[in-house]
């Protein structure tokens, strides 16, 4: 801080202006902010890239981005009925053309008729697109079995992080004791450390039970909660189901004890149901918060409030880039529900495109439409080969010494445990670094396999892991898997 004011003190006498934003004037919340997803490793994956590109000699010739639920990215195809119907919206011209269905040609233009102007290019309401809004409802219920969802209770976002982050700014409120708490699961995705460090708020951590294929406790969310109540007050509860980074699923009868529990602890609960359409495990089933909720009756129906996040990014749409999504709020305080509104309304609407594409994700082809079967066959095939991909990440990890899966029951990551040397864990600490950050480093350094150590997403102390997406083809999943298991082992003898 000194040698700053020397600095600036000096620059003055140059005839040099001080600079108003520094690290020192900045807002101290932002610098807090982590997300290690793309963090430090993933900035010298990109310079990997880079002198590969220049012809700098590795012990590898491709960087391997497994860090980020990437589908496309990672050679997925794209599904062709949505980029057929998104084609035709971008360049309407196109529906007098052949080459089109019939059906995706409906779709577009029901689309269009619902833009401003009949142009993708033009802004919607700041809750998105009515009509996009009503398909979603539709959605919902047919999703719930009937349980009905109204579009006045829908707001369309920019992907699902963006609805997330926008409850979490009604939610957060309070200074010193009295500052709002919201209890994450750990390992969590670290968006939501992210967020809560940005509006100053309390991360209250509530541990997944590795040793029961990454469970939800509720023993251990009282332990949370009761811990926390001394330094903050915790409103919100956030679940994310399937897991991420874990890949658990959670039981209907998991998901009815949060439930009571929010009620009965007065939390406003958050459930992240982005992989609702990624579940693989044999005796695993996705079940909605809203379709639990709504079929525990009152008091619970009619009281706890909830809200719950989908997005067109994962899944087997895999349309990151386009980031369209949703949420659903159930039980809001009207008031509260106007401001959400109005907050969404500052950024004055997510992007058109997303919604459309959010649009055909909630409206796919019906069995009469000519698009039906081929896309019903690229959707298995899709989840057909992610499950395949699931079953041999967690069969190769565990022929492995030190080195234990679970089961991937859904979503797109497996989270391994390793064991390190205790030499290894001295090295790291000699260089200012976690345990799992330098492994991973080493990894990235020697195989050009970019994973993400665990600690950027939270776990036990003393136990260490890495996240790694099941997304790349079948035939390169297989070398990651093997380069991978042969570094471990490599690592785990050089540092013993």
């Amino acid at each position: 801080m000194a040698s700053r004011v020397r600095d600036q003190s000096q620059a003055g006498r140059n005839g040099l202006k001080e600079k108003v934003l520094t690290l020192d004037t900045m807002n101290p919340c932002v610098r807090r902010v982590e997300y290690a997803v793309r963090g430090p490793i993933v900035q010298r994956a990109l310079e990997l890239e880079q002198e590969l590109r220049q012809g700098v000699k590795k012990p590898f010739t491709e960087v391997i981005r497994a860090n980020i639920g990437d589908a496309q990215a990672m050679g997925q195809r794209p599904i062709t009925f949505l980029r057929q119907v998104l084609a035709l919206c971008v360049h309407p011209s196109l529906l007098s053309s052949p080459d089109f269905p019939e059906d995706a040609k409906r779709k577009a233009e029901r689309i269009l008729q619902a833009c401003g102007g009949h142009s993708l290019g033009s802004y919607s309401v700041s809750s998105g697109i009515q009509l996009i809004r009503e398909d979603v409802a539709q959605y919902i219920e047919r999703r719930d079995g009937g349980i009905p969802a109204d579009p006045n209770n829908i707001f369309l976002s920019t992907g699902a992080s963006d609805a997330i982050v926008t409850v979490l700014k009604l939610l957060v409120s309070g200074e010193g004791r009295a500052r709002t708490g919201v209890l994450i699961p750990i390992p969590q995705y670290p968006l939501y450390s992210a967020a809560l460090a940005e509006l100053d708020a309390v991360q209250v951590d509530y541990y997944l039970d590795e040793e029961r294929a990454w469970a939800l406790d509720l023993a251990e969310l009282r332990r949370a909660l009761y811990q926390a109540r001394d330094l903050c007050r915790p409103r919100a509860l956030c679940v994310i189901n399937p897991g991420n980074p874990t890949g658990q699923v959670q039981t209907r009868e998991c998901i009815e004890a949060v439930i009571r529990f929010a009620f009965e602890e007065g939390l406003f609960l958050m459930a992240d149901e982005v992989y609702q359409d990624n579940v693989y495990a044999e005796g695993s089933e996705f079940h909605s918060f809203k379709k639990v909720l709504m079929e525990m009756g009152p008091p619970y129906s009619t009281q706890q409030e909830l809200a719950s996040f989908h997005s067109a990014s994962k899944g087997y749409m895999g349309e990151c880039g386009f980031r369209g999504g949703y949420v659903e709020v159930v039980n809001m305080d009207t008031d509260v529900q106007q401001q959400m509104g109005k907050l969404m309304s500052v950024r004055l609407c997510p992007p058109v495109p997303g919604q459309a594409l959010l649009d055909m994700v909630v409206s796919p082809p019906t069995p009469s439409d000519p698009s039906f079967a081929q896309f019903q066959a690229e959707r298995r095939e899709v989840l057909a080969e992610l499950s395949a991909k699931a079953k041999l990440t967690e069969q190769v990890f565990n022929k492995v010494p030190g080195i234990h899966c679970n089961p991937v029951q859904g979503a797109m990551y497996s989270f391994p445990r390793m064991q390190l040397p205790p030499r290894a864990v001295q090295r790291a600490q000699e260089l200012g670094l976690a345990p799992d950050m330098f492994f991973c480093l080493r990894l990235l350094e020697e195989t050009g396999i970019c994973v993400v150590p665990g600690s950027g997403f939270g776990q036990r102390e003393g136990t260490y892991h890495f996240r790694m997406t099941i997304l790349p083809p079948m035939d390169k999943l297989r070398k990651v898997l093997e380069k991978l298991s042969h570094f471990h082992t490599e690592f785990t003898r050089e540092f013993s």
